[in-house]
């Protein structure tokens, strides 16, 4: 009966949670079907059909999906090597002063989200591809960081104390005995973070990053729709191979 009380008074916050919110917000749901706004959204949706499809247009979505795809590589590389390196200190590789310094690090950088991490990038390195590929790594570098520590803490120390233990350095100890255990799961956090990293690049277009995402924003701003659609469907098509592509690829490792 406690329990039964206890999930009642649960629904009952969430419930008055979600009014609270809907009140507070001034969220008015009706408005979408009053008058003459589903007409309005009807006619908007199908001014995108049908997408434009002439040779053109789609040679230039080839290069931006080349160039979202580029960004988001080149950004979770970096992110990866740079996580690396500091993952060890926040482990406590290097003393706990340093893993204090490195976790703040980790957690700063991942706090701000990639779009504000592109419009500050857009600001110091200008418009184009550069700014999308450095917000895509710093924001990564504190996510791979933490999930690679957290990967080193937890794996058994007796492989590398067993090497150190027969005259080993503390690198050999690492590149023979930890690493070995840790990199099928860094490499599986890596190729996830590359999927994210893809709809990220997409995104980031729209604060002038480049890519897809650039494209969209600048069809969508001249009411180019049928162009912006066959963009949102290179876009699709384009997460849809990747994931499946990486999906498949970290089943052959598991």
């Amino acid at each position: 009966m406690s329990r039964r009380c206890e999930a009642l008074l649960w629904l009952s916050l969430i419930g008055v949670a979600l009014v609270s919110s809907f009140t507070y917000l001034g969220l008015d749901l009706g408005g979408l079907l009053r008058g003459d706004s589903p007409s309005q959204m009807a006619d908007y949706a199908t001014s995108f059909f049908p997408p434009e499809m002439s040779a053109g247009w789609l040679t230039q979505i080839s290069w931006g999906a080349v160039e979202t795809l580029a960004i988001s590589a080149i950004g979770t590389l970096l992110a990866v090597l740079a996580g690396a390196a500091l993952s060890l200190l926040a482990a406590g590789r290097m003393g706990i002063v340093a893993k204090a310094l490195a976790r703040l690090l980790l957690n700063a950088l991942r706090s701000v989200p990639e779009l504000v991490w592109a419009a500050l990038m857009v600001l110091a390195a200008g418009l184009g591809p550069f700014a999308g590929t450095l917000a895509i790594a710093l924001h990564t570098t504190g996510v791979l960081g933490r999930l690679f520590a957290e990967a080193l803490e937890n794996a058994p120390h007796e492989p590398a104390k067993a090497l150190r233990d027969q005259g080993a350095g503390a690198t050999a100890a690492f590149f023979y005995g930890t690493l070995p255990q840790v990199f099928p799961q860094w490499l599986a956090y890596s190729l996830y973070r590359w999927e994210n990293n893809i709809r990220m690049a997409a995104v980031l277009g729209f604060v002038g990053a480049g890519g897809l995402g650039q494209m969209l924003y600048v069809t969508l701003s001249l009411f180019q729709q049928p162009k912006a659609l066959s963009v949102i469907l290179a876009m699709i098509v384009m997460v849809l191979v990747v994931d499946g592509l990486s999906a498949w690829w970290r089943a052959r490792l598991g």
